[in-house]
């Protein structure tokens, strides 16, 4: 599992000219890829360390600030590049496994006492952002101890 966090001032998502999630506060924006290894315990895992990782203003986590979350699925970070001009997609989980473990990060988060917007799985998004610092940073659940 991978997850993009964006340290933004504010953010949201748009499906079809309506907005479906939005945070309007400074929090993280959360760009959530999931690979075919991945399992529940992957998911509790990524989401502890994205609640508890301390990048927001002053030093601080999400937990420490109750700032809310934005996560957007986002199949495309398990993209390879490494040969040709298209991208292969595939090191991303299909539906049926990458839906219900996006669901489960979002649950976890949710169970931890987190404000969590989301967008719409599988759905054509538009995801604005107002990113602060800018500030970036790669979770990579490969690389969680």
């Amino acid at each position: 599992m991978r997850a993009v966090l964006q340290r933004v001032s504010r953010a949201s998502v748009t499906v079809e000219g309506a907005v479906v999630g939005a945070i309007d506060q400074p929090g993280l924006l959360v760009l959530l890829g999931v690979t075919h290894e991945d399992t529940e315990a992957t998911a509790a895992a990524v989401a502890e360390k994205c609640w508890r990782l301390r990048i927001l203003d002053g030093e601080v986590s999400c937990a420490d600030a109750g700032a809310p979350l934005l996560v957007v699925s986002q199949f495309t970070l398990y993209g390879d590049v490494r040969k040709g001009r298209r991208p292969s997609w595939s090191r991303a989980a299909g539906r049926d496994l990458s839906e219900p473990l996006y669901e489960r990060f979002v649950a976890e988060l949710r169970e931890r006492g987190a404000h969590v917007e989301t967008g719409v799985f599988g759905a054509m998004m538009d995801v604005e952002s107002v990113n602060s610092g800018p500030f970036t940073v790669l979770v990579d659940s490969a690389e969680l101890a």
